[in-house]
């Protein structure tokens, strides 16, 4: 109700949007806490960033905004950021829920910290370039591009006192895997982003087994693709198992028969798929 010179008006507030539940636990004072714990006076812009990026994709608005907060806090605690076009760290919308994944970028950045490294290379190989893959001595002939068709992956490191590293996936390779392993294939980055998930993926086969591990690496690791639920009042996370069958009923659930723009995130049902055609 407003007053204006002994005259009773009504505030129409029709228009004012609710906040969401993520907005009301972003707001709250234990979270903003955890991740002040975190990050100091960044974590302000950080769980800013985390809400822009949830209210602008269909699938994280319809997730469990506590493993929106866990997948959040991974990022936070290894000071990466969640903003996809930095290609650091992205929080992914899976079966209702959301995980975590390190971006190229971030796997980059959290091996140069380790001040373990001297060289880390990832790349995309065209078709021509490289000739004669020999897995068992890692040496091949290198050879003339021949179009712009990427046909696989070179990744490779080297540390500083010397130990070398390197692997090569044909395209079809890394496809096969990620079908397999990685239960947020189908939205996210690996749709947004494929070269850069690609090369990242043929790095991090040799540095789990061969690099020397940091804690912060050893944590970006651990955490990929995992869903956790966090706790508000204490910031402990427990960990998820969502399968990918899961992951695909909640998409086609959302979609009523049309389909997900894997960019943005923005659905479309059948209806407006039909009404856009005419």
């Amino acid at each position: 109700m407003a007053t204006t010179k002994g005259i009773t008006k009504k505030v129409d507030t029709s228009a004012v949007k609710a906040p969401s539940t993520l907005s009301l636990a972003i707001n709250s004072a234990a979270v903003q806490q955890r991740f002040e714990k975190m990050l100091g006076e960044n974590a302000g812009s950080f769980l800013s960033s985390v809400l822009t990026v949830c209210n602008n994709n269909k699938l994280l608005r319809a997730a469990d905004y506590r493993t929106i907060l866990a997948a959040a806090a991974t990022a936070a605690s290894l000071k990466l950021s969640v903003t996809p076009d930095l290609g650091e760290a992205y929080i992914v919308p899976r079966g209702g829920q959301a995980c975590y994944q390190t971006g190229y970028r971030g796997l980059i950045q959290l091996a140069q910290r380790s001040r373990l490294m001297k060289k880390i290379i990832m790349t995309p190989v065209r078709e021509g370039e490289l000739l004669n893959w020999c897995v068992l001595d890692e040496t091949y002939d290198k050879g003339k591009r021949i179009s712009d068709k990427v046909v696989g992956y070179y990744a490779y490191f080297e540390t500083i006192d010397g130990f070398e590293k390197a692997a090569y996936w044909t395209k079809e390779e890394v496809v096969t895997h990620a079908k397999r392993f990685s239960k947020a294939f189908n939205s996210g980055p690996w749709q947004t982003d494929f070269d850069a998930m690609a090369c990242k993926t043929v790095l991090i086969s040799i540095l789990k087994t061969y690099a020397p591990k940091s804690v912060d690496l050893m944590k970006a690791l651990e955490n990929e693709n995992k869903v956790a639920s966090m706790n508000e009042n204490t910031g402990e996370a427990e960990y998820i198992d969502v399968d990918a069958e899961q992951a695909q009923e909640q998409t086609q659930e959302l979609t009523e028969g049309g389909k997900v723009d894997t960019v943005t995130g923005e659905i479309f049902t059948a209806e407006e798929i039909e009404a856009s055609m005419k």
